[in-house]
């Protein structure tokens, strides 16, 4: 059974219903799966993310589908029901280390207070909480950790303290918007490990938002492709890469560098696939609007 169903979910921009930024999106996440949400820039990725969140962009709103959490449609509850459901069973790690933390606010306040102000845990649970989780990604001297201010830390622990974060409150879900974009390559392959690992030791479910099939690759077990707020394809990421049933898919794929091969050239999706992949889009719009 899956513990996030997005149904027929569509988005556009506030009074422009032409401008569509999510077009009939349909996947299913089941408890302690992580699934990978792919596709180029601009494709809908993050969107997805912040409208199961309710952090979409005031331009934008939700023109029709559902999002069904844990058996509830998170579109039929009051907003202020919504806000605490999410905040209940549902986590982020964000992007950018450096700007998703306050950078006049010490660390430990920016873990416990989710824990304290949003779940009720006494001040004292809610530091040892936090000391515990810095340990557990691998953050020497949780104490001096938590007294520091975020300029104070090197990019890779700040993106620990956010994983620590969205684990703080033993979410069911959490949406992973690119988590390691800012990091330096070396960075990235400890990130993703640790990640994997606290997946593992917490049973939770993630839905991975990433260009990179690479991280695809490491950290997921099924995938959605993504072309203009449409999903292309919903597979397995074994079958992914096995044999893409998309034309687009298959272009991605080939279009990824091959470690194998460093002095490769890389090969453009090419013209052909994006015209034909926009007219299927057009067709499907067509089809919604008859």
């Amino acid at each position: 059974m899956s513990f996030l169903s997005i149904r027929n979910l569509s988005a556009a921009l506030k009074g422009r219903p032409e401008d569509r930024i999510l077009r009939n999106v349909s996947l299913n996440v089941a408890a302690g799966e992580v699934r990978g949400l792919v596709g180029e820039s601009g494709a809908g990725k993050s969107m997805i993310g912040k409208a199961i969140l309710g952090t979409l962009p005031l331009s934008v709103e939700i023109t029709g589908g559902q999002i069904i959490l844990d058996g509830t449609d998170l579109l039929t509850l009051p907003p202020a029901q919504r806000r605490t459901r999410i905040g209940q069973i549902c986590a982020l790690i964000p992007q950018d280390p450096l700007t998703a933390l306050n950078p006049s606010r010490r660390i430990g306040p920016q873990i416990t207070n989710r824990l304290v102000d949003i779940l009720h845990w006494s001040r004292a649970d809610a530091e040892k909480r936090a000391r515990d989780l810095l340990a557990e990604v691998h953050i020497p001297d949780p104490d001096r950790v938590m007294r520091s201010y975020p300029h104070e830390l090197s990019g890779g622990m700040r993106q620990r303290i956010l994983i620590a974060s969205a684990f703080a409150a033993e979410p069911k879900l959490i949406v992973a918007d690119e988590p390691t974009t800012a990091l330096d390559v070396t960075v990235q392959k400890q990130i993703l490990k640790l990640i994997a690992e606290m997946q593992a030791r917490h049973g939770t479910a993630i839905l991975f938002v990433t260009h990179d099939l690479g991280v695809v690759s490491k950290v997921c077990q099924s995938l959605s492709v993504l072309y203009a707020g449409k999903v292309l394809e919903d597979t397995t990421v074994r079958d992914f890469f096995a044999a893409p049933g998309h034309a687009y898919s298959r272009a991605l794929l080939a279009a990824t560098p091959k470690y194998t091969d460093p002095d490769g050239s890389l090969t453009p999706v090419p013209d052909a696939v994006i015209a034909a992949t926009r007219a299927e889009v057009a067709d499907a719009d067509r089809m919604t609007h008859v």
